[in-house]
């Protein structure tokens, strides 16, 4: 009799067990087709205005088209975009704050950079999809006799120490300490909040150069306040097929590319990580998206989440060679 008892209790259990998934499940299902709801927030690591944020704010309006609802920009800015993807990995996950991100900088170079980083991205975040790939650039004044990388370094080598420059993210940071192993050089690096605030600065001689993004800085060249005389891909950029890269420049072997995507929060229900993935590639099939990627001289980069899964995991462990090749201690 007792040994009946345990039986029916431990079925009893294993049923209410199975009826909780059942109703999980269901949910999750019946939150999918409703999704979205309401408005969904876009999480940008960046200051309003800069490359980051224009990128942001272009597929945050398509995305507002496709569903239906409002999807609202929300600039979290500091430690390299560490707060922002901070905050998007302690969001819900129920796909109504989603992080669009350059994931090889926040997620893939972001562990080899901070030795107490707040986030684990893999077990953090959920992959949607990848959209874009873009170089980095070197830029000095415009106005400044500097034209080529080669000048920048003997330039460079007159000064104590090597003189100054500025980055504002985990990617420009590497660039430059590559650049700088590679050139022998012992250039201070100044850490800037917003690129603005780097522009300001180097058009004041306050630096000597500055690396970043190349969805910022090529509006910034065209304006005529900055020099592009580098970028850190193999090849050159579609949009700035006059500037050379840094291989053709006299660093062999040296390719650096940037990529975006899109990550929602751990736990995020699959039907709608799906719904998201598609969304984005129905963006990125556009001519009107191909044609903006071009202006920012940044290219459509497509995949699955699966795919983007898998370039994430690369990904790390490309920039733990770079970090050890520029010899950057995480701070």
């Amino acid at each position: 009799m007792k040994l009946f008892t345990t039986r029916s209790a431990t079925t009893t259990r294993l049923g209410a067990l199975l009826v909780g998934i059942c109703a999980a499940l269901a949910s999750a299902s019946a939150d999918a087709q409703d999704y979205p709801a309401r408005e969904i927030r876009a999480i940008c690591s960046f200051a309003a205005g800069s490359g980051g944020d224009i990128l942001v704010r272009y597929y945050s309006d398509r995305l507002s088209k496709l569903s239906g609802k409002p999807v609202i920009v929300e600039n979290k800015v500091g430690a390299q975009g560490v707060i922002g993807t901070e905050y998007a990995a302690r969001s819900k996950p129920d796909g109504y704050t989603i992080l669009i991100t350059p994931a090889s900088s926040t997620l893939a170079a972001a562990p080899y950079l901070f030795k107490k980083l707040p986030y684990d991205p893999i077990k953090d975040f959920t992959a949607v999809a990848p959209i874009a790939r873009l170089n980095f650039v070197f830029v000095v004044d415009a106005k400044g006799p500097i034209k080529t990388i080669a000048e920048l370094v003997a330039e460079l080598k007159k000064k104590p120490d090597h003189g100054t420059y500025g980055i504002n993210n985990n990617t420009g940071q590497v660039a430059a300490e590559l650049f700088k192993e590679a050139a022998q050089l012992k250039s201070l690096q100044v850490p800037y909040k917003t690129t603005v605030q780097g522009v300001t600065d180097l058009l004041g001689g306050q630096v000597d150069f500055l690396v970043g993004d190349a969805t910022f800085f090529s509006g910034q060249a065209r304006a005529g306040r900055v020099r592009i005389i580098a970028v850190t891909g193999p090849t050159r950029s579609r949009a700035l097929p006059e500037v050379p890269t840094m291989a053709e420049s006299g660093f062999a072997g040296y390719d650096l590319t940037a990529w975006w995507g899109v990550m929602v929060p751990a736990g995020t229900p699959k039907p709608i990580v799906d719904r998201l993935a598609a969304w984005m590639s129905q963006i990125n099939a556009t001519e009107d998206t191909r044609q903006f990627l071009k202006n920012v001289a940044t290219d459509v980069l497509n995949g699955t989440p699966e795919q983007m899964a898998a370039m994430l995991r690369q990904d790390l462990e490309r920039w733990g060679r770079f970090a050890k090749l520029a010899r950057i201690e995480p701070q």
